[in-house]
């Protein structure tokens, strides 16, 4: 089973930055689809951005321009840096790892989880 442990959540400022890590316990890391999804108290799991084996990237619409995604296989290690926080993106943040060889925006293409860190931002 793929061991994965999120970190770097915290209180932020609205317009402040966090950078959240994704730590794998898997060597085959490399050849993964990565995603990061969020869920705030009383709503859905929401996807926010996705990055392949290859390089190829996929944001949700709330995170294009502000979210950055990438990934350290040297340290099994995914990111993601989160730039100009809003108030809407308070949430757990959860990392989530796929043996697919494409982008999905689906949480049931995911076959790992994170514990998920919280991401607080005060308006």
């Amino acid at each position: 089973q793929v061991q994965l442990v999120e970190s770097g959540g915290g209180l932020v400022q609205s317009g402040g930055s966090l950078r959240l890590a994704c730590a794998a316990s898997d060597r085959t890391f490399s050849t993964y689809t990565m995603g990061w999804f969020r869920q705030a108290p009383g709503k859905e799991r929401e996807f926010v951005a996705t990055l392949r084996w290859s390089g190829g990237t996929n944001y949700a619409d709330s995170a294009k321009g502000r979210f950055t995604i990438s990934r350290d296989n040297e340290k099994n290690t995914l990111y993601l840096q989160m730039n100009n926080l809003k108030f809407e993106d308070s949430a757990v943040d959860y990392c989530a790892a796929s043996r697919a060889t494409y982008i999905s925006r689906a949480a049931s293409a995911y076959d790992y989880w994170g514990q998920g860190t919280q991401v607080t931002v005060s308006s």
